[in-house]
């Protein structure tokens, strides 16, 4: 940090008034002097944490700085927020819908960003660019805005509480549910982008690009998905922001193939309306496959559940709730602060400590799915499910109930590893006997977003960048939120919260290159 004091010129640290006071509280099993800090750059403002022990305030626990905006190159927001004619009485010119119509059309330039997803991780690093003047383009294969979630499984909620859900500048509702519905989601999401005047092509998907170099450019061909009309665009920045995945995995199990009845991807499926009466298998233990068979059973459908690893079950309330303590008592941007400040070591000790306090939580129902067959456990080196959404993007469970539908027998489950293969009326045991089903429900993942990359912009530039997602070896997520080994290339993902906090940080570096604030 030091080595960049002379061209980050870091000075003017003071207590930050407006932020929540410093105060005296347990961090990482530690009691440490915590406190919120501002401070000015060569090139802007931010906020910063810092963690003095209480045993020993001479010395720094832990200390973070956070860019929270460039000079002459604020937000527009508040005091700043925009004027001229398309927000005024324009008489005899254009209004704003009709300015709002001939920006998204491109039909004169370019856009300065590109970003390939329009669900949560889109959206927000789209509004956030939108506030800093940058020209941003969202573009989605689906037919419309809010259809990621619209189109996903009947019965799905989200699984973490509205209150830390929020997106930038546009919080929820005060008086919306605690666990968001998908089609409420899907419709704030239309709503976000009016307001936040997104630029977002719908029914459109990235087909091809590649970079030149000498330009500074992209050039991407982008498909209509219901004409097949395709445009070149040339963007300088290209941002994937697709859900940190690609297409479905469908494994090539033995006999899957052969398999006479309805065999359908989690991601394929509705509701269990239309099997009623009759039998059904989930393959996959996250969350997906949980709620799938509670749906399915929910449905009058005769449900197993077929576990082919160990995964960990944590219930919502109270065990997932941990992972939100830090903002207790603090405004949302203050614990998004809070959040940031953890490297690996001191994260690892934390999770660690979590995941205990989650067992003793939930020890009922872990010893009741354990008496079943379930093959439970805590997360690598017993860090729980918090580390195995940064390490895999999967193998737990939040439950919403199907747990206990697993205890009382009401859903069955079977175990992968006493399958011989799958045959035309379900699957064959390897003792011979056979458990019939007339649907196979794929809870099986998706192809990594490496593979995507690959697929689209080529083999080159995909082993150029490496894994995407997963923790590198400085302890930091792979290629996210930052810049990446391809020039003009981002990454942007995860959880609401995940996409609230460092779309910002995409957003500030994007602007910072593009008024040559930090060298290509």
């Amino acid at each position: 940090m030091m080595s960049r004091q002379p061209a980050t010129k870091a000075r003017n640290f003071v207590i930050a008034a407006e932020r929540t006071p410093p105060r005296v509280v347990l961090r990482a099993g530690a009691e440490v002097f915590e406190g919120i800090f501002r401070y000015e750059t060569a090139v802007g403002s931010g906020f910063g944490v810092v963690r003095l022990p209480a045993s020993d305030p001479t010395r720094a626990f832990q200390f973070m700085t956070n860019l929270h905006e460039l000079k002459g190159f604020e937000e527009k927001i508040g005091e700043r927020r925009p004027t001229g004619a398309a927000y005024s009485r324009n008489f005899g010119g254009t209004n704003w819908k009709d300015q709002r119509i001939a920006s998204e059309r491109y039909i004169d330039r370019e856009p300065t960003v590109l970003v390939v997803g329009g669900g949560q991780a889109g959206l927000t690093v789209a509004a956030t660019l939108g506030h800093l003047s940058v020209d941003t383009l969202v573009i989605d294969r689906l037919a419309r805005v809010g259809d990621c979630w619209r189109t996903r499984y009947h019965s799905l909620a989200l699984h973490n509480p509205t209150e830390f859900n929020h997106l930038p500048y546009m919080p929820f509702p005060p008086n919306w549910p605690v666990y968001l519905p998908k089609d409420m989601l899907a419709e704030w999401f239309e709503a976000y982008v009016m307001a936040m005047e997104i630029n977002f092509w719908t029914s459109t998907e990235l087909a091809r690009g590649s970079y030149d170099d000498a330009a500074g450019r992209w050039s991407v061909v982008v498909r209509n998905t219901t004409d097949g009309r395709e445009r070149t665009l040339r963007p300088k920045h290209l941002i994937f922001a697709n859900g940190l995945v690609g297409e479905p995995s469908i494994p090539d199990l033995p006999g899957l193939r052969d398999f006479k009845g309805d065999l359908m991807h989690t991601s394929a499926f509705s509701n269990g309306a239309h099997w009623r009466g009759r039998k059904a298998l989930v393959l996959g233990t996250g969350s997906s496959g949980h709620d799938i068979a509670q749906d399915l059973h929910a449905n009058g459908v005769q449900t197993t559940l077929i576990q082919r690893g160990p995964s960990m079950v944590l219930s919502i309330n109270p065990s997932a709730k941990l992972t939100y303590a830090v903002y207790d008592g603090v405004p949302l941007d203050d614990g998004d602060l809070l959040v940031a400040i953890n490297t690996l070591p001191v994260l690892k000790r934390i999770l660690k400590t979590m995941t205990a306090r989650m067992v003793e939580f939930d020890r009922k129902l872990i010893d009741g799915l354990i008496a079943r067959g379930f093959k439970w456990y805590d997360g690598d080196d017993h860090l729980g499910h918090n580390m195995l959404i940064r390490t895999r993007y999967g193998g737990y469970n939040l439950d919403g109930g199907c747990s206990e539908l697993i205890v009382q027998g009401e859903v069955g489950l079977l175990q992968f590893e006493r399958i011989e293969r799958f045959a035309p009326g379900g699957a064959l045991l390897k003792d011979g006997s056979l458990v019939p089903a007339d649907l196979i429900v794929l809870g099986t993942g998706f192809e990594p977003q490496q593979a995507v990359v690959k697929k689209l912009l080529g083999e080159a530039i995909a082993e150029k960048i490496g894994p995407v997602w997963g923790l590198g070896p400085d302890g930091e997520m792979n290629n996210m939120w930052k810049r990446t080994a391809q020039e003009g290339l981002w990454f942007a993902g995860g959880s609401f919260s995940n996409c609230r906090i460092f779309s910002r940080f995409v957003a500030l570096q994007i602007k910072a290159i593009e008024e040559g604030l930090v060298p290509k």
